[in-house]
């Protein structure tokens, strides 16, 4: 992946297929392979697509001490001029949906259309992972038990039925082991997420948005898709019946059909 020169930054990168730009932005502990190759196969056949990785992460720069979810929308807006495009379509999902968000309040004139998916607001009437579900979370990322980790991982992120998959685990796995984030990254991200609060901005969001969630997220509960839907005027939401946090993992097919519908209504 080539490297863009953002502000005072470098940003690791990706752009494949034809069409309209499509940024895809990852969410916490991500890493641009974590789309999952069934996923963008899809989207490569509508759009060009770019992933990249937050600095911190992969061959971008490296994160010492704490960043904002802010900061990181600066990040992807100036990813953007970087590589030549004046606007794109997005997507950002879980603690990229957040960086979307202030993206697209930030920077309406970079945003064609705006999928969020599987994410968050902050304010009231939002809520983050249960107190539970964090500790599991938690004492596996701190066990020293790299492979305890990522399965508890894999398990929080998924429906249970999908969990169960072990082809889906292996592939997986198989990403988690080509480029590793450290724990202090994940720990930087999850402060940022956690003081993340667009609430009473979302009313002057301008861009055509499509909320996506699955009803089984653990991670970040339904009713924040559907709080986040509410709040930003002529939004779409698509809840996913029985379905977790990675939602593009679970129905590849049918998350890229939404969003490439999204974005030819609104074209």
């Amino acid at each position: 992946m080539p490297l863009a020169e953002v502000a005072d930054i470098q940003l690791d990168y990706e752009r494949s297929g034809s069409g309209e730009p499509l940024l895809l932005i990852m969410g916490m502990s991500g890493t641009a392979l974590h789309w999952g190759e069934p996923f963008l196969a899809e989207l490569r056949r509508e759009f060009e697509v770019i992933v990249f990785d937050h600095r911190g992460v992969g061959a971008s720069t490296q994160l010492h001490g704490a960043v904002t979810i802010a900061q990181m929308a600066e990040d992807a807006s100036g990813l953007l001029s970087a590589i030549g495009i004046d606007s794109a379509h997005v997507l950002g999902i879980s603690m990229g949906g957040m960086i979307a968000q202030e993206l697209a309040l930030a920077h309406p004139g970079q945003i064609r259309t705006l999928t969020l998916g599987c994410t968050y607001c902050g304010g009231e009437g939002s809520a983050l992972a249960a107190p539970e579900v964090m500790q599991r979370l938690g004492e596996a990322m701190m066990s020293g038990d790299r492979q305890l980790a990522l399965r508890v991982a894999w398990e929080i992120n998924v429906s249970a039925q999908f969990a169960a998959d072990a082809d889906a685990y292996a592939r997986f796995l198989a990403i988690s082991e080509q480029r590793a984030v450290a724990v202090p990254v994940v720990m930087a991200q999850l402060q940022a997420c956690t003081a993340h609060d667009t609430r009473e901005r979302l009313a002057g969001l301008q861009a055509d948005t499509l909320v996506i969630h699955g009803s089984a997220d653990q991670l970040l509960p339904a009713l924040n898709g559907r709080l986040i839907a509410s709040l930003i005027p002529g939004s779409e939401l698509e809840m996913l019946e029985d379905i977790g946090h990675l939602f593009f993992w679970e129905r590849p097919q049918y998350a890229a059909e939404l969003i490439i519908n999204h974005s030819a209504v609104h074209a």
